[in-house]
């Protein structure tokens, strides 16, 4: 039997490589917008991707963690469940989209955005679309299918960059001399936020035509039984991730309302944005790692010393954060060039968000017992807490700190849901994290790049050569860490 370390570190790798490769494209987005958008614009589009983020919670409704769950379990038809979810979740987005189509105007004139009704449609198209879709994303990872998965997502990805490129860099002159173009239907003649979200549209049915395939292998076979225990299991990972998708973007819904600056909160946004774009470095490991784990985190469940694994993948997984967290800290004034100039005072929150990225990778692993246990009533209540401090924080300082007031609102609410299920975890399903070691962990790479900080002013290839070698210090004390503590755990099992 494959070393199970090695299958998931192959896994991430797989999604890893394509994600990077995705995102990194993606991220040509993060100048473009930053030198073609106002910075009110951009603050638009990010209102536009909170509410995307928050409804697809609600619509997926915790049906991809529940398929793990029961695809797992013996006697259950794999094809008829992942066909009870999929089907399921698109009548519900069916529904939905018929809803948001026969009131956009209302809405759009609600929001603030009068005579723009196409763009709150296209948001109500991209989750119809991308919600079942993201039943059968879950199915291709159960099956380990990380390669076509990733392909798929690196098209899409790749479709949304092009048609940001072609829409704003290409059209805005072919409009001018055609009027009449084609294209005039269903965007504006001049470049403004609407292009952003159209670009995302015409991703999701791309992808949506690629995954034809595995439309065609569902059934339209029916088990309510096993529909009903799927559901009963799902619908408090739905309620749980609400509040926790409520505290990623609740501070760009609060902004419209508590801002410090009301008349510029749109402004503040979208600078906010920026920032938050360059520590998403981050935050990718974390969700390509998530993809792998998940399903892996399952199946090795019943296995002999599992929750001994589950304690070296955190241990693992901070050591190589902390590394990129040094890695970008280290070299952020040249990676700070990537925005444009009046986007670069949101930078100071770059350092905060890339910690709580991490926060969110480590609460992830912490997390998994009360899905293990079957206890996901749990996360309801853990969730509520951290959005409670989240709320709490955000209200009491965003009227004085703004966006800086968002991000450390971030960082307390990830703690503290952390400590809740570690705490809870030690009752109900223990796993022996080694605590002391993760602390090491961090305070090792804040240190080095506390020190990065009080050097003098260099030339640059000093500077260069001075920050690798910073770098390669984290790395070997890192590596000499892990090394001493396996040979004392290799010295306590021999006694």
């Amino acid at each position: 039997m494959a070393n199970p370390i090695k299958q998931l570190a192959g896994e991430t790798a797989i999604y890893g490589l394509s994600t990077i490769l995705a995102r990194v494209v993606n991220f040509m987005l993060v100048p473009l917008y930053t030198r073609v958008l106002l910075t009110s614009q951009n603050g638009v589009v990010a209102e536009m991707m909170s509410y995307i983020a928050l409804l697809q919670v609600v619509l997926v409704l915790g049906l991809e963690t529940g398929c793990f769950r029961y695809a797992s379990k013996e006697g259950v038809n794999g094809k008829v469940l992942f066909s009870d979810a999929f089907f399921t979740v698109l009548g519900l987005c069916l529904l939905f989209f018929g809803g948001v189509a026969i009131f956009s105007p209302d809405i759009a004139t609600a929001l603030g955005y009068e005579g723009h009704w196409k763009m709150i449609t296209y948001v109500a198209a991209i989750l119809a679309i991308d919600s079942p879709l993201a039943v059968l994303f879950a199915r291709l990872r159960y099956e380990h299918k990380a390669l076509r998965f990733a392909i798929i997502k690196t098209v899409k990805i790749l479709t949304e960059v092009g048609m940001n490129l072609v829409l704003y860099l290409a059209m805005p002159s072919v409009f001018a001399a055609n009027p009449d173009h084609w294209l005039l239907h269903f965007v504006s003649a001049t470049p403004d936020f609407t292009y952003a979200i159209f670009a995302i549209f015409v991703s999701c049915i791309v992808s949506l035509v690629l995954l034809a395939p595995e439309l065609g292998r569902l059934t339209l076979k029916f088990d309510s039984k096993l529909w009903k225990a799927l559901m009963l299991y799902s619908l408090p990972l739905m309620v749980a991730g609400l509040p926790g998708i409520m505290n990623d973007f609740l501070d760009r819904i609060l902004m419209r309302f508590i801002n410090a600056d009301p008349v510029a909160w749109r402004s503040d946004l979208g600078v906010y944005q920026a920032g938050v774009k360059i520590a998403v470095i981050m935050q990718l490991f974390s969700q390509m790692f998530k993809y792998a784990a998940e399903p892996f985190f399952f199946q090795r469940e019943k296995e002999k010393g599992s929750r001994k694994t589950y304690v070296e993948v955190l241990n693992y997984f901070v050591a190589f954060c902390m590394f990129g967290f040094v890695a970008i800290m280290l070299f952020f004034d040249e990676i700070g060039l990537i925005l444009g100039r009046d986007y670069r005072i949101g930078l100071s929150i770059t350092p905060i968000m890339l910690m709580a990225y991490i926060l969110t990778g480590v609460l992830f692993n912490v997390n998994m017992w009360y899905k293990l246990a079957g206890k996901t009533g749990y996360a309801v209540w853990v969730t509520l807490a951290g959005l409670a401090v989240s709320t709490v924080v955000n209200i009491l300082w965003m009227p004085v700190y703004s966006y800086h007031a968002a991000a450390w609102a971030h960082v307390a609410s990830y703690v503290t849901m952390i400590v809740l299920t570690a705490l809870l975890g030690r009752k109900h399903y223990y796993i022996p994290y080694d605590w002391g070691l993760i602390i090491l962990l961090v305070s090792l790479g804040l240190g080095i790049w506390r020190i990065g900080t009080l050097l003098p002013e260099m030339r640059t290839i000093v500077k260069v050569c001075v920050n690798l070698l910073l770098l390669a210090v984290y790395v070997a004390i890192v590596f000499a860490i892990f090394v001493i503590r396996k040979r004392r755990n290799e010295s306590k099992t021999s006694q």
